[in-house]
């Protein structure tokens, strides 16, 4: 790989991307929508050029740069929090915006296009989430992507390119959304507030940001073409651990209120990826423990 495009750039794994593709010597061409606040957090470097696009505007996006690619992230996508995620109109036009990209990724003369999927494609699963585990997503946003991993992954085979999709578990780090239970409660502890939580007795796994970043970048180099990968760090705890960390290192002396909150009605309550198959064709292992990645989020690692 020596170019690389990357839609939905200004996110956790977004940003943490870039900065792993400008470390292995690889130019960034990032699609980003024009007077986003957010394009800020995009990593400024002689490899990195913006080209304003987008979702909408994928399909008429055309290759002005004179340059071919190699490999296509899709990232972007509408509709990731709150009630949103179950708006099912919304959802459908982020499949039909995931065959833009596919498209898109042609034009720029792609080989390989790479889609974000997601936990939610699987549903509520009561063991460690495999590429081959039934997926029965119960909200609109995971029966979006799990439509269009399959669907990308057709239609990229058609075109003649490779195809990857990684279905990503929780990942937080720096520039990740304000909504996140991580970043909500470091906000919060940060403030003199005393976050509320459920019990958190849900068993979670926790994946940084740059360890995420590098998976994909060696999904781009070595995956196997066809491919479904987790992505997660492949070992689960309690919730309330890791609530409790998080104010060990941002605020020791705060208070948190564990049981406060009810579960949700479709509470997911057990979060693992089987990491063995990312591992065997990639090579790619997380090093980032929970406690150094907050650290690194609290020290405001950019």
């Amino acid at each position: 790989m020596k170019r690389a495009v990357v839609t939905g750039a200004t996110g956790a794994i977004g940003t943490a991307l870039i900065k792993e593709l400008i470390k292995n010597n690889i130019e960034v061409l990032v699609f980003c929508r024009e007077g986003s606040a957010r394009n800020s957090q995009i990593p400024e470097a002689p490899l990195v050029t913006k080209k304003y696009c987008d979702l909408t505007e994928l399909k008429n996006t055309q290759n002005d740069t004179g340059k071919e690619y190699d490999v296509f992230y899709h990232f972007a996508w509408a509709g990731t929090t709150g009630a949103a995620r179950n708006d099912m109109h919304l959802q459908n036009k982020n499949v039909e915006y995931a065959l833009d990209a596919v498209d898109t990724a042609k034009r720029f003369g792609c080989k390989t296009f790479i889609g974000a999927g997601s936990q939610a494609e699987y549903g509520r699963v009561e063991g460690v989430l495999k590429p081959d585990t039934p997926a029965f997503p119960e909200m609109g946003y995971g029966i979006a992507k799990l439509c269009a991993g399959q669907m990308t992954r057709e239609k990229a085979h058609q075109l003649g390119m490779k195809h990857h999709w990684v279905r990503i578990l929780s990942v937080y780090g720096p520039n990740d959304g304000g909504q996140s239970m991580v970043m909500s409660t470091i906000n919060k502890l940060r403030a003199g507030e005393t976050p509320q939580f459920t019990k958190g007795e849900q068993m979670w796994d926790y994946l940084y940001s740059g360890d995420a970043a590098r998976a994909f970048y060696l999904v781009g180099e070595n995956g196997v073409d066809g491919k479904v990968y987790v992505l997660g760090s492949g070992t689960a705890r309690p919730l309330a651990e890791y609530i409790q960390e998080i104010r060990d290192v941002v605020a020791p002396e705060a208070q948190i209120d564990l049981g406060v909150i009810p579960y949700a009605e479709k509470q997911v309550m057990f979060l693992q990826a089987d990491v063995s198959q990312i591992n065997k064709d990639t090579g790619w292992m997380p090093t980032i423990e929970f406690k150094e990645g907050i650290k690194a989020i609290n020290e405001g690692e950019k």
